[in-house]
């Protein structure tokens, strides 16, 4: 059976492209720079349950994303959480965070605030991402 993106995961964002056996979402919420890396893997919700190898590959792109944002973004803060409690298909955020973002110095998991991209915004991010990850 081929991988599915959760629906609620592919609803709320832009799809950038694959890295590291995960696909690799932007978050529609302008407020935060906020990722998600959801690897293709069926069955598996939390980080210990991949195969070492997996583990691996996923690591090195949480890695990967978290070296992007922190170029692009210029956060004070990055927050990495593989929470699940609401989507369990395993994703991991990567959101950077500032002193004066909208939800500082509370989690952005929470915050009721959103304030949707714009398409010319979204273009510049996922391009921006695609060169720097090396992603098609």
């Amino acid at each position: 059976m081929a991988f599915a993106l959760h629906p609620r995961l592919a609803a709320g964002g832009f799809e950038i492209g694959q890295l590291g056996g995960c696909r690799l979402l932007l978050k529609n919420n302008a407020l935060f720079p906020w990722f998600l890396l959801v690897p293709e893997v069926d069955g598996v919700e939390d980080l210990h349950q991949l195969n070492p190898a997996e583990y691996q590959e996923v690591m090195a792109a949480v890695r990967r994303v978290s070296e992007f944002v922190a170029s692009y973004f210029q956060p004070e803060k990055l927050n990495v959480g593989c929470i699940g409690n609401q989507v369990r298909q395993m994703h991991i955020h990567i959101v950077g965070r500032s002193s004066g973002d909208a939800a500082w110095p509370a989690t952005v998991w929470g915050f009721d605030g959103k304030v949707e991209y714009t398409t010319t915004n979204v273009g510049m991010i996922c391009a921006a991402a695609r060169q720097f990850l090396t992603i098609s």
